[in-house]
């Protein structure tokens, strides 16, 4: 099969497939789901931070090379890409957050609730306004929102399959696109929840979280380019990846996870993904 093509079918089943069927999920459950969410999250989030750093660090490394030179380009480009996704998100918080009255003493700045977690509280203010340019405008940064978590996961599964397709080892990049699949199941129930609770029909608050998956597909052609230029520009594409996957976990999910359920058991679900991807990749 066309390696392109293969990246555009296995991203579109990972993206647009896993964030729809959390879409699914979100519409069948009736009652409230913070709980589901926060230890789905938690769990998605050991998983990747166990593929980031004894996958895809280890494997920037090796093509690479070793030595201080080589070192330093795969902890630059991670450093590059967590700065750069921390950088776009603090961009959106500071322009949405104002604008919408939800902070005060018994509501922390951070996000601790499903529609806070993809901005569709943003979104859901100004439909309240009446008016088409604001509910646009707010449109577009929750769709960004939406795709500062996707671009990355797509570059880790096109830059893994680059990585691999010359020894025909592909096996890695396709537990990957399984993992994120499962990752983007509770992203898709944060963004069809609120949409539904604001009064969105089933169907199209399904369709419209699916659809927010489909930035996946460009992170992975991106990705694979990129992987397929030289070893320099594999190592800094499997680290600059890393390194945004790195801050969507630490940065957002865990937080998010713990502030959605106050307990042990976010912490619980993370040390089980943890695990779960110590047995994909050394299985």
């Amino acid at each position: 099969m066309n390696p392109i093509l293969w990246v555009i079918i296995v991203t579109l089943i990972a993206g647009v497939g896993g964030t729809g069927l959390g879409g699914v999920i979100a519409a069948v459950i009736r009652r409230d789901s913070s709980r589901i969410v926060s230890l789905l999250l938690s769990f998605a989030g050991g998983v990747m931070i166990s593929i980031v750093c004894l996958d895809l660090i280890q494997e920037a490394m090796e093509s690479v090379g070793s030595g201080a030179s080589a070192l330093a380009t795969v902890i630059g480009g991670t450093l590059v890409g967590y700065i750069v996704i921390y950088f776009l998100n603090y961009i959106i918080d500071k322009h949405t957050n104002p604008e919408v009255e939800h902070i005060d003493e018994e509501h922390p700045a951070t996000a601790d609730g499903l529609d806070e977690l993809i901005h569709s509280d943003h979104y859901q203010y100004h439909k309240t306004t009446n008016s088409a340019y604001q509910l646009f405008v707010a449109g577009l940064v929750m769709a960004f929102a939406i795709a500062l978590h996707n671009l990355p996961e797509g570059m880790v599964i096109g830059a893994s399959y680059a990585a691999g397709q010359g020894t025909s080892d592909i096996s890695g990049s396709v537990a990957l696109a399984v993992v994120i699949g499962l990752h983007n199941i509770p992203e898709g129930m944060a963004v069809s929840v609120p949409l539904i609770a604001g009064g969105m029909k089933k169907l199209r608050a399904v369709s419209v979280t699916a659809l927010s998956g489909a930035p996946t597909i460009i992170g992975a052609l991106l990705g694979y380019y990129l992987g397929t230029l030289n070893p320099v520009a594999l190592a800094l594409a499997l680290s600059f990846a890393s390194g945004a996957m790195l801050y969507v976990v630490l940065g957002e999910l865990f937080p998010e996870a713990i502030l959605m359920w106050r307990s042990k058991m976010p912490a619980f679900a993370a040390l089980i993904g943890i695990i779960v991807g110590m047995v994909i990749i050394y299985a």
